[in-house]
């Protein structure tokens, strides 16, 4: 059963419909104690990195999220807070990948946010996105994108320049595209996430 970790950065009304409507199991991680009852988490997250950081610090989790060794997806800004600092607020984060969250260069001329579906594509081979083809289309709506490392980068796409859609490392995954809002291949994704 996936543990939704509830810090007060934003509403989840959009994944826990996708769950229900996919006939996965879920349930709500206030405290130390919630985590375990569960075999899987998801962070969710919209908004403001920093502010986010601030919010999960007040719950106390954080070193028990990072000790974590059950599977872990973060969801945009989730995945955001997995990585070591952020632009947005001048914020170090958890650190469990050792890469930075920068903002769009608007002075580019592209618009910012990033709103709407773009094609990601797959650098590694991984259970999550099993049954999904190459250059599927994801539903994107972010200011701050993950720098792309190779080392840790699941997928990718462009938008003015590459990054990285989804990061992985060990137990730990994240998507900045927001796979409950992102059709039949976020179902797919959720789907194969309760499955690793």
């Amino acid at each position: 059963m996936i543990g939704i970790i509830r810090y007060g950065a934003g509403n989840i009304f959009s994944l826990t419909a996708a769950l229900e409507r996919l006939g996965i199991a879920y349930g709500m991680v206030h405290t130390e104690a919630d985590l375990e009852q569960f075999d899987r988490y998801i962070i969710p997250g919209v908004g403001h990195a920093g502010a986010a950081m601030n919010k999960l610090e007040q719950t106390g989790l954080i070193p028990k999220i990072k000790a974590l060794n059950k599977p872990v997806l973060g969801i945009c800004v989730g995945m955001q807070l997995l990585t070591s600092y952020s632009e947005e607020g001048d914020s170090n984060l958890l650190n469990i990948f050792p890469i930075k969250t920068l903002r769009f260069d608007d002075s580019a001329g592209i618009k910012v946010p990033h709103t709407g579906w773009n094609t990601v594509f797959p650098e590694k081979e991984n259970a999550l996105f099993k049954n999904i083809p190459a250059g599927s289309h994801f539903y994107f709506v972010h200011s701050y994108f993950i720098e792309y490392d190779n080392a840790y980068t699941l997928s990718s796409t462009s938008y003015n320049n590459k990054f990285s859609a989804s990061i992985w490392r060990d137990n730990f995954y994240g998507v900045q595209f927001h796979p409950e809002k992102s059709g039949k291949y976020g179902e797919t994704l959720l789907t194969n996430f309760s499955n690793i």
